[in-house]
């Protein structure tokens, strides 16, 4: 399923001749690939400087059928998962540092990579990793992305206990059990009257859901904004206690309006995640392999990427969507 236009809002079937795994590479032929956020960003033309025409994916479960020349670590018929990030150039001061995620040369699946909407995908080996053996492959391709993003935003908010989520999908069901096994709190934000999420919110283990405009009954020691919309900044802000963090963990985000300071004093922080490095997968995948995370899903044939895609514009997935061809 290939975009061909920017913000075209939909995709095209095409029929492509497999690829080949070039040095350094697996060929791997996808049994999952979950449906992300960032792949609406990409396609409706939130996203500048994707690489058309493209095909989208960038949480992809599959099984290696080919092994490029001088790749370590990986053999045929070993089950892999590809993520965001595919390329980084390891020379500059930000992949020296460990930031590997800012690298102003790197590359991403399914935005300048070919990536997992379709029966097979490339990766170069290094950015692809062993998956935990306890998930099936459509259970497993969420933790891609909105687990890796998801993770990577709540190691941001140190020891506080009590965690608000602004937009509870695929990112926010997964962490809300990673911080309850950690004994903190959550409190789940919606869209205003989302009933159905408010209960999907508290069946994982939220502490008390409701509306983004409604206050939690406790201040929020940090709150994480998986939802695009900049108006939530100071709304999070203003629910937060002195000290607390505010964590913008989309890739994109609709303006943050004005407010005023007293929201942001006493030491309040707002701060943005970019994407991923290979430790966050590596960190993140071994705990999950630890700590079993039960993902919810909503299974889509591939062929019906646009409909899974328009279900998750009009917030009716609960969890994550995965296409499987």
């Amino acid at each position: 399923m290939v975009l061909s236009d920017a913000g075209a809002r939909s995709l095209e079937l095409h029929e492509r001749e497999t690829p080949t795994a070039l040095p350094g590479d697996v060929l791997v032929k996808v049994s999952a690939c979950g449906v992300c956020r960032t792949d609406l960003h990409v396609i409706d033309g939130d996203l500048p400087n994707a690489e058309l025409p493209i095909i989208p994916g960038h949480e992809i479960v599959g099984i290696v059928e080919q092994v490029g020349d001088s790749v370590q670590g990986f053999s045929v018929g070993d089950r892999v998962g590809i993520p965001w990030l595919g390329y980084s150039c390891g020379t500059c001061a930000l992949c020296k540092s460990g930031r590997e995620n800012l690298c102003p040369s790197a590359r991403f699946t399914g935005y300048q990579l070919d990536g997992g909407y379709a029966d097979y995908a490339v990766a170069d080996a290094r950015y692809a990793f062993k998956l935990p053996s306890s998930y099936g492959d459509r259970e497993v391709a969420p933790l891609l992305c909105a687990g890796l993003i998801g993770y990577r935003a709540y190691r941001m908010v140190g020891d506080a206990r009590r965690l608000g989520f602004y937009g509870f999908g695929a990112a926010a069901h997964i962490i809300a059990q990673l911080a309850r096994h950690d004994g903190r709190e959550v409190y789940a934000f919606t869209r205003p009257g989302d009933e159905r999420s408010q209960g999907f919110a508290r069946g994982v283990g939220a502490v008390w859901a409701g509306g983004s405009d409604e206050a939690p009954p406790e201040p929020l020691d940090a709150a994480i904004l998986f939802a695009p919309l900049g108006s939530l900044v100071p709304e999070a802000l203003k629910h937060s206690s002195p000290g607390a963090t505010v964590v913008c963990a989309g890739i994109h985000m609709t303006d943050i309006p004005s407010f005023p300071y007293e929201l942001l004093w006493q030491e309040r922080t707002i701060r943005s995640v970019a994407n991923l490095t290979r430790q966050d997968a590596r960190d993140f995948l071994s705990l999950a392999a630890r700590n079993r995370i039960r993902t919810s899903i909503a299974e889509y044939p591939l062929i019906d990427a646009n409909r899974a895609l328009d279900d998750l514009r009009a917030g009716r997935i609960e969890g994550a969507a995965v296409l499987v061809p």
